[in-house]
């Protein structure tokens, strides 16, 4: 038997990849309720509904396209809401910068052109790309790595902002060679982004085939940018948990894992009290839930887990009646710099039909989330200043008919410099010692849902190609 540790949706994925292959698998879940950070709630007096965690999915890439897999598994294809190239929220991301909102470049004319807050072309951070000189190192990060490049614009105004975006993480802390590899490699190998870029396109097969089924043949033949789910996010755990009863997988609510024990080649946990035993384990827990499991009998690989930083955001959504944004965008996200307590808005009700619904979700916190709120702030205090930064950002007047407020702690891991060497540590010490044990989840491959999916896929076929050799 094979246990996973966790119900987000790393341990679905892993638990329903463990069973298709014909093993038997016992889930564990602390809480009593499955699909981890993705959250979708419905407002009982309006009926609008808010996503807390992620809301999107991206359609290129392997991880991508192994997700698209899954969806076609799982029959899930009807209720996909997918957002095509040409759409606006597609098109338009913005920034918040010097007071004002700004649309970013998105097109290849525009890096011909002065666009605020940029005081050049973006031709011209490219140019500075070619003669830069090469910064050999074992990692950098991604904050000096751009500004070194491309320069200070780029990096305070754009990569700043996104990174707030991707992990609400400070650049100047994050890792470039672990959340930018090839762009890492390409100022390693080639002296600079741009030429590496270039050589790549050289190297590349005209017309490749992109591995997958009929519905990743259908996102990039219909130009989907990004895609949801009809009703909420959370439609997706929900149809992988109706599944994996299907194959019988043990689904075990409100049981805690207190310890972990490998003898013999076999892993024992200790579940409420309870020792449980198996062949092999499965953690989907993040690094610093799954590092004090390990200490009594594994202190190094305990302590390697739990030097892996974590932040809180805070999320609070928001639905006004009526078409309240004077422009459809995706979002904005505001950079570091500006001194703004707030991570950036998602425009939800650009991206999906709300109706006669303003939908917006404001991120807070994150790398900066003690400075801004200390450790014991009130939801009304996070409301208040929600709907304040809407008015004076967005001009969307009055009080929201309808909200929701809360605080995810320790929800996104932070890939800070060194994080890849780390990971490195990490699986071989696992390997060294030969431990029936496999990671999965944001703490170790990437944050978003795809990369999750992809490594639990990737630890479930690890498993069952080792057990078809014993």
């Amino acid at each position: 038997m094979s246990v996973v540790l966790g119900g987000g949706i790393g341990g679905l994925a892993a638990a329903y990849y463990l069973a298709k292959g014909g093993s038997k698998v016992a889930l564990i879940e602390a809480t009593n309720r499955l699909g981890g950070w993705i959250r979708t709630i419905k407002d009982p007096e309006t009926g609008v509904r808010f996503d807390k965690g992620p809301r999107t999915l991206r359609v290129r890439g392997d991880p991508a396209a192994n997700t698209l897999s899954l969806i076609e598994e799982l029959g899930l294809e009807e209720r996909l809401y997918p957002i095509t190239m040409d759409q606006p929220s597609a098109k338009n991301r913005m920034i918040y910068v010097k007071g004002a909102l700004h649309l970013l470049p998105s097109s290849v004319s525009s890096v011909f052109k002065i666009m605020p807050p940029f005081s050049k072309p973006l031709l011209l951070a490219m140019l500075k790309d070619l003669v830069a000189p090469a910064k050999k190192g074992k990692d950098d990060n991604i904050y000096d790595f751009v500004q070194r490049r491309f320069g200070f614009e780029v990096a305070d105004y754009l990569v700043s902002a996104m990174i707030c975006g991707i992990c609400a993480g400070n650049a100047k802390d994050i890792s470039v060679k672990f959340l930018m590899p090839q762009l890492f490699e390409w100022e390693q190998n080639d002296r600079s982004v741009l030429v590496g870029f270039l050589k790549n396109i050289v190297k590349s097969k005209p017309g490749a085939k992109v591995a997958g089924g009929a519905l990743i043949e259908k996102a990039l033949k219909d130009r989907w940018s990004i895609f949801g789910f009809k009703g909420g996010m959370e439609a997706f755990p929900e149809a992988l948990t109706d599944r994996i009863v299907t194959q019988g997988v043990d689904i075990n609510l409100g049981k805690e894992v207190s310890r972990i024990s490998f003898q013999n080649g076999e892993v024992s946990c200790l579940v409420n009290g309870k020792m449980l035993n198996a062949e092999h384990v499965i953690s989907s827990l993040p690094a610093n839930k799954l590092s004090p499991l390990l200490k009594e009998e594994h202190p190094i690989l305990s302590s390697e887990l739990a030097a892996i930083p974590f932040v809180d955001v805070a999320v609070v959504n928001l639905a006004y009646k009526g078409k309240r944004l004077s422009k459809e965008a995706f979002g904005f996200l505001i950079p570091p710099s500006q001194q703004v307590p707030i991570l950036g808005v998602i425009f939800d009700s650009c991206n999906f039909d709300a109706g006669d619904w303003t939908v917006l979700t404001v991120m807070m916190g994150g790398a900066w989330f003690d400075k801004y709120f200390g450790s014991n702030v009130k939801d009304d205090q996070l409301l208040e200043l929600a709907v304040s930064k809407t008015k004076e950002i967005l001009h969307v007047e009055g009080s929201p008919a309808a909200y929701h407020v809360s605080v995810m702690r320790n929800c996104i891991p932070q890939y800070v410099v060194g994080h890849f060497d780390r990971i490195d540590r990490i699986k071989s010490y696992i390997k060294d010692k030969n431990l029936p044990l496999e990671l999965v989840g944001s703490s170790y491959t990437g944050v978003g849902v795809n990369d999750v999916i992809l490594s639990a896929r990737r630890a479930a076929e690890t498993r069952l190609l080792r057990k078809a050799a014993a």
